[in-house]
């Protein structure tokens, strides 16, 4: 591993630790030369999901772009991060102990919604109008009706 710091190639490890899930090991190093501390992270190397999109393009499944847009639906709402990187990480597992190589954006959208929709309203009709795209606001009100008689709002 080479320092970030100075570049030299030797360092040793200080500690180490695996995460909840245990698929990451995440190690604290020290540079042999510098004597800086720097931290690394493990994981196991997987065959990549492809999610394929509505108009038949391909991309590579990124956890960061999903957490992205569901941190957005759920801005200025009291739900923690740790919690939305849960819903993440529930995804994903989802995805990966289903053995699909490809999946429909489609696909991810509806577990992002049934998620958000059992943890926030508010989270939920954000989600979905960006994601439903709503031709005009006559069907996002349907939408959000139907929500508040569900919940009993």
């Amino acid at each position: 591993m080479k320092c970030p710091f100075c570049d030299y190639q030797e360092d040793k490890v200080v500690d180490s630790r695996e995460s909840k899930e245990n698929n990451v090991i995440r190690r604290r190093r020290e540079c042999l030369k510098c004597a800086k501390r720097f931290t690394t992270y493990e994981k196991i190397e997987m065959i990549p999901i492809m999610v394929v999109k509505k108009d038949n393009r391909r991309e590579e499944f990124v956890r960061e772009k999903l957490l992205n847009g569901i941190v957005t639906a759920c801005e200025k709402r009291p739900i923690s991060i740790e919690i939305l990187e849960q819903i993440v990480s529930d995804i994903e597992r989802k995805l990966w102990n289903d053995m699909n190589k490809e999946v429909a954006s489609e696909e991810i959208g509806e577990l992002v919604m049934k998620k958000l929709h059992d943890l926030d309203a508010v989270a939920y009709v954000r989600f979905a109008s960006v994601y439903r795209r709503f031709e005009d606001v006559g069907d996002f009100l349907d939408h959000a009706k139907t929500i508040i008689k569900n919940r009993g709002c």
